[in-house]
């Protein structure tokens, strides 16, 4: 079938909206998806600008949200009329997928990250020839074709057009404190930058029991929204040393926990600096730049960990269902960083989100969609 998507031609180039892409048949395990809406993330950004590729052209997306149309003949999980939220792709045969960690399945760079689907085939064509796909759903599109391991089913009250981005930075930000730091009732927690991913992050700091969760940033709209979503303290690293108010505020000591979403040296090492003795920093941005430190001076003798996490050392089929769980419960505000742009729209879209205009841009796809239905 012919669908409709944002295609990227070469690196750096803008979206073009194309309504005559092939698309893949639906195999055993596939599920196809109409798409309702997809959020953009920078992980998006990055491979438009080249910062990491995954071979052009390209039709990228990977917080995607729909409804199931169609399934293969092996599908048991999944039915049409199904709601899902789409997610990275694991095995589930590899030995760290049997352990419970399908971040690191032993072929995510394979099935998530090479362009073709997971068994080689191309996923979309443009009169015959290749364009590669991302995380094995590409879902700035009208319909795609995934595996049913890429799929979560959510319950039809959850609002599809906004729960697409769980699929990967809200879990990427809230699994990092959940599944990987996993801080204690009484620790402490500073995230530096205050993105969907870092906004997260200290949500799920502060559903953890920290007792003191510090968003640090340079944009004073995003530290009124951290305050707003549970963050006790907020610092401007523009205004003042950020390092040397953690440790004001934390009696000298510094944080237990410090996440980075910035992926900047110069933001980086004062995640590092601000640790209290023993304290472990967890970097997660995608980012070209590398971070410099001192072996000993900056880990052995304060006896820190920095530390890298993949999507939040997720279950996506248990994350994504407890952070729905968490929002009903008004503890996990994720539609407060939303903002709605049709699908059309995408360049402007993804302007908005590069210039940090708005935290989370969601592409309406299908505008007929009403939620609950």
């Amino acid at each position: 079938m012919k669908i409709k998507a944002a295609v990227v031609e070469k690196k750096g180039d803008p979206f073009v909206i194309k309504d005559d892409i092939e698309l893949h048949d639906v195999g055993p395990t596939d599920v196809q998806v109409h798409m309702v809406a997809s959020g953009i993330c920078h992980s998006d950004e990055a491979i438009r600008k080249g910062d990491a590729s995954l071979g052009y052209p390209v039709i990228l997306g990977h917080e995607g949200a729909g409804i199931v149309e169609k399934v293969g003949s092996e599908v048991q999980n999944l039915k049409p009329g199904d709601h899902v939220v789409m997610v990275f792709y694991a095995d589930g045969l590899c030995d760290k997928c049997l352990q419970g960690i399908p971040t690191q399945c032993r072929n995510y760079a394979k099935y998530n990250l090479s362009g073709t689907r997971f068994d080689g085939d191309d996923q979309f064509q443009e009169n015959g020839k290749h364009i590669s796909d991302m995380f094995n759903q590409s879902s700035f599109t009208t319909t795609t074709v995934t595996n049913q391991r890429n799929c979560v089913k959510v319950d039809k009250s959850a609002d599809l057009r906004r729960v697409g981005p769980l699929g990967c930075g809200y879990i990427t930000g809230s699994g990092t404190v959940f599944n990987t730091l996993k801080p204690r009732p009484g620790q402490t927690i500073a995230v530096f930058g205050t993105g969907a991913v870092g906004l997260a992050a200290m949500m799920a700091g502060k559903i953890s029991g920290c007792t003191r969760v510090i968003a640090v940033d340079i944009v004073p709209s995003r530290l009124e929204l951290a305050k707003e979503l549970g963050a006790l303290d907020t610092i401007n690293s523009k205004e003042e040393d950020p390092v040397k108010k953690i440790q004001d505020l934390t009696d000298g000591y510094g944080v237990d926990y410090a996440v980075d979403t910035t992926g900047l040296p110069a933001v980086m090492k004062p995640a590092l600096d601000a640790l209290a003795q023993g304290g472990t920093l967890a970097a997660i941005a995608v980012t070209p730049h590398d971070f410099t430190f001192s072996t000993w001076n900056d880990l052995c003798v304060g006896d820190k960990k920095v530390i890298g996490v993949n999507m939040g050392d997720a279950i996506p089929q248990i994350d994504v269902p407890r952070l729905i769980r968490f929002n009903k419960l008004g503890m996990f505000d994720y539609e407060k960083t939303e903002k709605f742009f049709d699908f059309d729209d995408i360049n402007e879209a993804n302007q908005a989100s590069v210039s940090g205009k708005v935290i989370k841009p969601v592409l309406i796809i299908d505008k007929d969609y009403q939620p609950g239905k």
